[in-house]
Formats: C-alpha cells, sequence, structure tokens
C-alpha cells in the first residue's frame, strides 16, 4: 500500500471518476454472480420438466445481463483507465518542471539516460498501478467475496470450505514471490536506465566513435550493459511466470474436492446436478480473483519500485533555490569578492585572509549598463565559472553578485535569466529549421527580424546558400551543419532577443578572423545592450570597455587593450603571439 500512499492525493482529486468507475464494477461483479445461478436453475428446470420453454426465462435473462455487463464494462474501462491515464500526464508534467528548475549540481548527478528512463518506464508503471492495480485489486477482492458468499449461503457452506482449503497455500506462495519481484524489477530499472545512458551517449557521441575506430569497443561494451539488462528483466519475468502454476494448481485441487466431494453429495440425494454445475462455474468464477491477486502484487510491486526512483527525485530541493521577489530597475553588474568552488571539489579554507581551493578567488568587478566586458585566461581559469555565476546557473560561496544594487538571490530566475541572452560555448540547435531555432529567442518574432539578426551574425548568406534558405532542417543538436554556422546561428538567436544583456562565452572560436571582426563590428552598433564578452582570441575582446584576465579564479591584469598591451603581461605575451600566428596564417594563404 506503500504506492497508493504516495498516490492519495490524486485519488481524493478524482474521488468522484473513481466511485462511479468502481460502482459500475460492482454492478458488473453482483451481475455476473447471477450468470452461474441462473444456468444451474435452467439445468434443475430442464431435467424435472424435460420442457424446454420452462427455462426460456432463464436463458433470456442470461441475455439481458450480458448485454448490460457489456455496456457497464465499456463505462468502467473509460473511466477507470482514461482517469490513469490523466495520472502518467500529472507526473511527466511535474518530472519536466522539476527538471526545468534544477541547476547544473543536479544534473552534474544524474545522467540523461536515467532521467529518461524515469520519464518513461518509470512512469508507466505507476500510470498502470493507478488503473489496472485499481482494477485487479477491487474487482477481483469483490468477485471473491461475491463467489465465497454464493458458494456458502445458496449452494452448499461444507462443500465450499473443503473447496477453499487450498487457497490459503495459494496466497503463501504469492507473498513469497511479491518480495521476490520487488527487489528484482528495482534492478531491472536500474539496469534500464544504465542501458538508456550508455545508448544516449553513443548515439550523441556516434561521429567521434566511428573516427577513432572504437565500432568494435563500444558495441562489446553495449553488448555486457545490454545482456546484464536482459538478465535482470528475465528473472523477474520468471518469477512473475511463477504466478500461474500457483493458480492453476490451487484452482485445479479446488475443483477436484467440488467435483468428488460434490458428485458424493449428489448421490446421497444432498445436492443436485444444476447446484453442482453453479457450484463448479463459480469456482471457475475465482479464477479471476486468483489471476487478480497475483497480478495486484505484481503491478504493486513495480509500482512501489518506480515510485521510489520518482520520488527520490521529485523531492530533491532545487540546487538553486527561487525565492526572489525583487525587480531591479536596471541592468548594471556588480561582482563584489566573490569566492567560489565547485561541490565536488575540496572545501573552501579560510587561512590568513585568503580561500584556497577555489575554482574564483576575490573576484571583484563592475559593468555598467550598454558597456563591454571582455574576459579572457587560460583554459580552466574559471571564465565561464564567472558567467555561470552572473546568471546564478550556481551559488557563489562568498561575497555577492548584484543587478542595479539587488543581489541575484534576491531576483526570481525567470526575471534574472531574462535579463541574458547567452551563447554557450558548445552551441546547441534543436532538431528544426534554422528559422525555427532563431525566432526561439523571441517567439513572436517576424521573418525581417529573424533575416535582420542572422545578417547581425554574419549567417544570413549562408544560409541563402541551403537548397531550403531558412527552412533547412537541420539535424539532432545542428550535426547537419559546421561547427563555425551552428555557433553563428545561435549568436543570432541571441541578438535577436529583447534581453539587455548579451553573453558570448568563447561563441566566436569557430569562426574565421574575417567573420569575428565583422560579428564585433555590428556588436559595437548596439548601443542599448550590454555585452560580455569571452575569448581565448583577442582580437574578439579588444574593442571592450575593461578587459579581465582569469588565472587560477583569480584577477590578474585588468584595463583596456592598449593598457593591457603596455604590460609585460600575459595579456600583452598573448597577444604578440597571436599577431604572429595570424600573420603567419597570411604568408601561406
Amino acid at each position: 500500500m506503500q504506492l497508493y500512499q504516495h498516490l492519495k492525493w490524486f485519488f481524493r482529486q478524482h474521488r468522484f471518476t473513481y466511485a462511479i468507475a468502481l460502482s459500475m464494477l460492482f454492478a458488473v461483479a453482483m451481475l455476473n454472480m447471477a450468470v452461474p445461478w441462473l444456468i444451474g436453475n435452467a439445468i434443475d428446470k430442464l431435467l424435472q420438466t424435460k420442457d424446454f420453454s420452462q427455462a426460456e426465462i432463464y436463458l433470456f435473462a442470461l441475455l439481458g445481463v450480458s448485454i448490460l455487463v457489456y455496456l457497464l464494462r465499456y463505462g468502467w474501462r473509460r473511466m477507470l483507465f482514461g482517469t490513469s491515464y490523466k495520472l502518467g500526464n500529472i507526473l511527466r508534467e511535474q518530472f519536466y518542471h522539476r527538471l526545468l528548475r534544477q541547476g547544473q549540481a543536479f544534473y552534474n548527478i544524474h545522467s540523461t539516460g536515467d532521467l529518461m528512463a524515469r520519464a518513461t518506464n518509470d512512469i508507466d508503471a505507476v500510470e498502470v498501478a493507478a488503473g489496472e492495480g485499481i482494477l485487479s485489486g477491487f474487482d477481483g477482492l469483490l468477485t471473491f467475496i461475491l463467489v465465497l458468499v454464493m458458494m456458502f449461503i445458496f449452494i452448499d457452506w461444507q462443500l465450499a470450505i473443503l473447496a477453499i482449503i487450498p487457497f490459503p497455500f495459494m496466497g503463501y506462495g504469492f507473498y513469497k514471490l511479491s518480495n521476490r519481484i520487488h527487489h528484482q524489477f528495482k534492478e531491472t530499472l536500474d539496469s534500464f536506465s544504465t542501458l538508456n545512458e550508455q545508448t544516449q551517449q553513443s548515439v550523441s557521441g556516434i561521429r567521434l566513435i566511428k573516427s577513432m575506430g572504437r565500432e568494435e569497443i563500444e558495441s562489446d561494451k553495449f553488448s555486457q550493459i545490454a545482456q546484464q539488462s536482459a538478465r535482470t528483466t528475465y528473472n523477474v519475468q520468471r518469477s512473475e511466470a511463477l504466478f500461474d502454476p500457483i493458480i492453476q494448481l490451487s484452482l485445479g485441487a479446488a475443483l477436484l474436492i467440488a467435483l468428488l466431494v460434490g458428485g458424493w453429495q449428489i448421490s446421497e440425494g444432498r445436492l443436485t446436478v444444476g447446484q453442482l454445475t453453479s457450484f463448479t462455474l463459480y469456482l471457475s468464477e475465482l479464477i479471476w480473483p486468483m489471476y487478480a491477486f497475483g497480478w495486484l502484487m505484481n503491478i504493486l510491486q513495480r509500482g512501489n519500485a518506480a515510485i521510489g526512483r520518482l520520488e527520490s527525485l521529485l523531492k530533491l530541493p532545487d540546487s538553486v533555490a527561487d525565492k526572489g521577489t525583487t525587480l531591479p530597475e536596471g541592468y548594471a553588474l556588480s561582482v563584489d569578492d566573490v569566492t567560489f568552488n565547485y561541490p565536488d571539489t575540496a572545501p573552501t579554507v579560510l587561512e590568513n585572509s585568503s580561500l584556497k581551493n577555489s575554482t574564483l578567488k576575490h573576484v571583484s568587478l563592475t559593468v555598467e549598463q550598454n558597456r563591454v566586458l571582455g574576459i579572457t585566461g587560460a583554459t580552466g581559469s574559471g571564465k565561464s565559472t564567472l558567467l555561470h555565476l552572473l546568471m546564478r546557473y550556481w551559488e557563489s560561496t562568498h561575497g555577492s553578485i548584484s543587478v542595479s544594487g539587488v543581489p541575484v538571490a534576491n531576483i526570481p530566475l525567470a526575471n534574472l535569466r531574462g535579463l541574458y541572452a547567452y551563447v554557450p560555448q558548445d552551441a546547441f540547435l534543436f532538431s528544426m529549421t534554422i528559422i525555427e531555432n532563431i525566432r526561439i529567442g523571441m517567439p513572436n518574432a517576424t521573418d525581417e527580424d529573424v533575416y535582420h539578426a542572422a545578417k547581425l551574425a554574419a549567417i544570413h548568406d549562408d544560409i541563402l546558400q541551403f537548397p531550403e534558405g531558412y527552412q533547412t532542417l537541420v539535424g539532432e543538436r545542428g550535426v547537419t551543419l559546421s561547427g563555425g554556422q551552428r555557433q553563428r546561428i545561435s549568436i543570432a538567436r541571441a541578438l535577436i532577443s529583447q534581453a539587455p544583456i548579451l553573453v558570448l562565452d568563447d561563441a566566436l572560436s569557430a569562426v574565421d578572423i574575417k567573420t569575428e571582426k565583422l560579428i564585433i563590428k555590428h556588436l559595437q552598433q548596439r548601443r542599448e545592450q550590454t555585452v560580455v564578452v569571452v575569448s581565448h582570441r583577442l582580437s574578439a575582446i579588444e574593442h571592450a570597455d575593461e578587459i579581465i584576465v582569469l588565472s587560477h579564479g583569480e584577477i590578474v591584469e585588468r584595463g583596456k587593450h592598449n593598457q593591457l598591451i603596455s604590460l609585460d603581461g600575459w595579456y600583452s605575451r598573448m597577444a604578440a603571439y597571436q599577431q604572429m600566428e595570424q600573420a603567419l596564417e597570411e604568408d601561406l594563404l
């Protein structure tokens, strides 16, 4: 019953629908109980009178019962299963909303394959429990009770006692099997998650797998995981298959007892042929309750395992709490003495007023509205981490970040994220047309707005070269486009947005110098937008109002381009190196 305790909110919400469906089930069960009684009476009437007309009333009654049962069964199926499908939709929506609200810390722990498995198999198992589980539990128990009542009261209670002797043994077998299935099905769900994750990774990285010649290695790895998943599924199926022999043995023993004892009672004149016929028909009616109990045990154990996995995610608190209520009046950015280290690294240690083992250390900066900030530094220096803290994908462990004087923790997440048009390092495109991908930045944008943004991102002419132009359907994650084309479409998607802050996280790395300069020129013309540019290529940030250089999470240099060039630091040395590299490339051309 653990499963139904978790779902009581849903049953309470749809109590009237379930009440009507269960009432129909009750009516069907009552009508089914009349069938053996009518058949038995018809047989006795025929044996006594030898006149078929005397049994016609029972036959017409059987026809009426059959029609009514058909209509009621259609009604309860539609209401009961239709309501359980609503539960599946609700759980999927809740699960999806929880995924949307979680931050980076959550996705660092949970793999895509595991989340997809919980959103499909686990929710399906709970949905079945809310429909077929209710059916098998209620209807099976009701039919079992009514059959016993009919056998004990209307036929012969002594014969009934003897006939149900095998059932306690069946109950014990069900109990042992259900415990085994619970643990086995939990292993099945876990192994399916692993299989799903491996499949997702293989499909996403198929180009890399082929380019590195790892087809055989990945195939062997997948085969091992698939075999493990098959073994766990086979164990569950083997255990479930034992329900049928237990039921058949129990019912077979009960029927044998009924025929032996009932035959003896007929010879003694204590029972009629019609009564024994009715009794055996009622006994056959117990086939459904027995199967229903076994089915119920199976469904419950599957549902309990599934709801446990779902609840473990649905009850997880947001990795970034959304409790903000204040809206900033502008979009000036301020970072004051921020220190941050990722949760899976060593904890921050205070020592001599300095913070050790941190991804960022004592970072302070201010970006006024409609200004350009350039961020550069060696790989792993904390550039992307700083951007993620600005957009509050992570919480800073020390210091404060604010927008126009309002701490980011006090701003509702939707409003905070709405301030930014973000282009990440790994440009992501959805499997839709190019125009639809760009329009995601502003859903109500006109075609002219899309074309203008594409021109600013220097991708318009490239798009027109495609056979279907802006209606070209890109593959999953944009695999049909080059890296530079994906980046520029992502930039166009950001540029069409009305967000006041544009963030480019090394988003020009895949374009050539000429295209980069053209995009930068277009960005300089956008006077009503703050721009934060992260780049290893210094030509992309040399126009910035301020440039900061990060090294091991600390700001080691800051100033304008000319100021940093005059210093003998990382920036000036990197600028000289990149100038020589560019000159060599031009000579080769």
